[in-house]
């Protein structure tokens, strides 16, 4: 069991996710039969929190709101198994987040999320924040609330990290309290309004440090001293579906340890890249013995 005081907290959804494997992603209006069907505990900030734990090993707390249902018990489960601290607010008029996605066989992944009760999130919901290096945040929650959590941690101290997943414009007063923003190119548009040119939307962001993901091409970070530059790991997909939410939590658990932002890059793409060879989301996420093994092991 992790330490009761985290050094990353992570404020963010929970989902439950359905996934059926099927040999491509239905187009509009399109019924596709698919085959395997499975239930995985998910949500950006669930997965998060525990690619902090457990892929990290950073003492981890998380801020989440579930339901009074049967699709809360195994979300809380597998947080509680990854060594996550958890800081519940039960929303009994909700039901707990679901998302349903459909994995293509080349691991493109299509996905139609429900909130619930993701949405019952309150700013006065956070915790204290004593002992606490960097706050996680997401888009699967009301941005007011992200925006005040940003805000209160900002005033505390606390490294910001944001991942502003699912894409969407930013309000200046969140990105005002972010000191890190991670994204993949589809989001930094959105947030830039600059399309195919990633090193002028970079430029544009008035955040200090914006990490833009590139797939298996690998990231891309924009610091106050300049571009770092990482590669990535070349490895054999079958389900994309936690790749990016596992390089969050790694990448803040390695920058809470005091690593280097070119070594916490690396040590993030290789956390991904295993998620990638593995089915589900949470249940895709390595440990941190087998993080450590792989870029041992593995050049990009």
């Amino acid at each position: 069991m992790m330490d009761s005081t985290a050094t990353v907290l992570v404020a963010g959804s929970a989902n439950l996710d359905f996934v059926v494997r099927a040999a491509h992603i239905p187009a509009p209006g399109e019924t596709v039969l698919g085959r395997e069907f499975r239930t995985f505990p998910g949500g950006k900030g669930a997965n998060q929190a525990i690619a902090s734990a457990r892929a990290g090993g950073a003492p981890t707390a998380m801020l989440l709101a579930l339901g009074d249902d049967a699709y809360a018990a195994p979300v809380e489960a597998s947080l509680r198994e990854a060594g996550v601290v958890l800081h519940i607010v039960r929303a009994a008029e909700q039901p707990t987040g679901t998302a349903f996605i459909c994995v293509s066989d080349s691991a493109e992944n299509a996905i139609t999320v429900a909130p619930g009760a993701n949405a019952a999130l309150r700013a006065e919901h956070l915790p204290a924040l004593a002992g606490t290096r960097h706050l996680l945040l997401q888009l699967e929650t009301p941005l007011a609330v992200v925006t005040a959590y940003a805000r209160a941690a900002r005033a505390a101290g606390v490294t910001v990290v944001l991942n502003a997943a699912p894409a969407q414009a930013l309000p200046d007063e969140l990105l005002a309290a972010t000191d890190l923003l991670i994204v993949n190119e589809g989001e930094l548009a959105a947030i830039s309004g600059i399309a195919d040119d990633v090193t002028a939307a970079l430029e544009r962001v008035a955040v200090p440090t914006v990490i833009v993901t590139l797939g298996a091409r690998g990231c891309i970070a924009r610091t106050p001293q300049g571009r770092v530059q990482q590669g990535g790991f070349k490895v054999d997909a079958i389900d994309t579906t936690a790749a990016g939410d596992t390089f969050c939590g790694a990448l803040v658990a390695a920058l809470s340890r005091g690593e280097p932002l070119a070594t916490s890059l690396a040590f993030a793409s290789a956390a991904a890249a295993i998620a990638c060879t593995r089915l589900g989301a949470q249940a895709s996420i390595p440990a941190l013995a087998e993080v450590r093994h792989f870029l041992a092991t593995h050049d990009v």
